[in-house]
């Protein structure tokens, strides 16, 4: 039987694909790109934003159109949300609640076996299967350390769709880890809906999961995903000094005046937010702070948002994820006074592209000169050889060279900036250095 799978979202969506994809194959069955000859299409929805409500709904339609033969599962956020109203789109076989993820191929079999009137007659495969990861032609594995949420961000759906916090064992996630690493897997990420939450129902934290990890793996890239800036202890960016832990993290502030944080219910102010980067950049050069902001909150007025504007100017973010403001039913966001017009939100969203383009041309170019041990992932034009890979700080790279084989690790020279400004560029026509395994001894580039 074939499974193709599909996500919008975050990261945790992802890493909740490459579990599934990897118990399927454990059961017998096959991961497929290609929607159209699946058997079972599993489709994680998202839910942040109202576009993201809509975008899922869309999808399933277009996944239904493609292939109406195939049974067609449905979870995440969106379906979490809306449970009776996905139960009820057509062609929709199985909706698996956010609480119900850990036993969705278990349903999932239970769905097939009584569609079919009796049992599977295709015989389970023990041992290590072949990576489901990279049968997908992902070559970064995103590890899901924890799920749920004790915060109620005024503006956030997600806290809600997800439910309370619950963390993964130290053992089952180095488990998974050192399983990715003999399948070939060279980078993952950790991910989480509060990942700095990590371990507080279970006696741990973030920083002892992360020197487990770096003392009981051999996982040559190690990157965090989002994580809230007032979850870190005051010696955590210490951890960098190993090299496998990529200098990079994404803190989202959401706004840069104080006091629409207040009213967002964030829990950490410009003043700790700029310390924290000052840390981060002391300890680390040329360590890169990436961002989410929200524009156009109910009540922003024009000072708090050139407040923003200049908050985000001097503490100069290597990349900016912007999300105008998006009143999400449920939350208290929502129901907010002063709702602005979305013309407002658009121009302030505009404005924002505009530094964060200009913001991230600075950064890379900060980077030109140096020397970079690069992750490829992606072949974009197999006839140039071009390749598109990621640096230890997590800025894409393209390079021309017919000798790199995807998932590989070589060491190259930073020669530029694409002239739309995006990217770096390895201009050097010359044998690139080969790293066959950083591991734990490999040197901060």
């Amino acid at each position: 039987m074939y499974i193709n799978f599909q996500a919008l979202g975050c990261r945790l969506n992802e890493a909740e694909l490459e579990t599934w994809a990897n118990q399927f194959m454990q059961h017998g069955h096959q991961v497929t790109t290609d929607t159209a000859e699946a058997d079972v299409v599993v489709f994680n929805s998202c839910a942040v934003t109202a576009q993201a409500d809509r975008k899922s709904r869309q999808q399933i339609g277009r996944l239904q159109r493609k292939n109406p033969a195939a049974a067609l599962v449905v979870t995440g956020c969106h379906a979490s949300l809306n449970t009776d109203t996905v139960k009820n789109y057509l062609g929709v076989d199985l909706v698996v609640d956010n609480q119900q993820k850990d036993d969705l191929v278990e349903q999932t079999l239970g769905l097939l076996t009584a569609q079919a009137g009796n049992s599977s007659t295709v015989e389970p495969v023990f041992g290590e299967s072949p990576n489901a990861l990279l049968l997908r032609g992902r070559h970064r594995g995103f590890i899901k350390i924890q799920d749920g949420c004790r915060y109620r961000c005024t503006y956030c759906i997600v806290t809600i769709a997800r439910g309370a916090e619950r963390s993964r064992s130290e053992a089952e996630i180095l488990s998974e880890i050192n399983l990715l690493y003999r399948q070939g897997v060279r980078e993952v990420a950790l991910t989480g809906v509060h990942v700095g939450g990590y371990g507080s129902d279970i006696g741990s934290s973030l920083y002892r999961l992360l020197n487990e990890i770096l003392q009981h793996s051999d996982m040559p890239r190690i990157r965090l995903a989002s994580v809230e800036p007032w979850d870190l202890p005051d010696n955590f960016f210490e951890l960098f000094s190993e090299p496998r832990l990529m200098p990079h993290m994404h803190l989202p502030i959401q706004s840069g005046s104080d006091s629409v944080l207040r009213r967002m219910a964030r829990r950490c102010k410009t003043a700790e937010f700029a310390r924290l980067v000052d840390k981060a950049r002391e300890a680390i050069p040329l360590f890169n702070v990436t961002t989410d902001l929200i524009t156009g909150f109910p009540g922003e007025s024009e000072q708090e948002w050139r407040q923003t504007m200049n908050f985000v100017a001097r503490t100069g973010f290597g990349h900016v994820h912007i999300f105008p403001f998006s009143a999400r039913a449920g939350t208290k966001a929502a129901r907010l006074p002063e709702q602005l017009d979305g013309s407002i939100k658009k121009a302030r969203s505009r404005e924002m592209h505009a530094l964060a383009a200009e913001l991230k041309q600075r950064e890379l170019t900060r980077h030109q000169g140096t020397r970079a041990e690069v992750l490829w992932e992606q072949q974009v034009n197999s006839e140039q050889g071009q390749w598109i890979g990621y640096t230890p700080h997590y800025h894409k790279i393209t390079t021309m060279n017919h000798g790199i084989d995807a998932a590989s690790i070589t060491e190259v020279s930073i020669d530029g900036v694409s002239a739309d400004g995006s990217m770096l560029v390895n201009k050097v026509n010359r044998p690139q250095i080969a790293v066959a395994d950083i591991g734990r001894f490999g040197a901060r580039s």
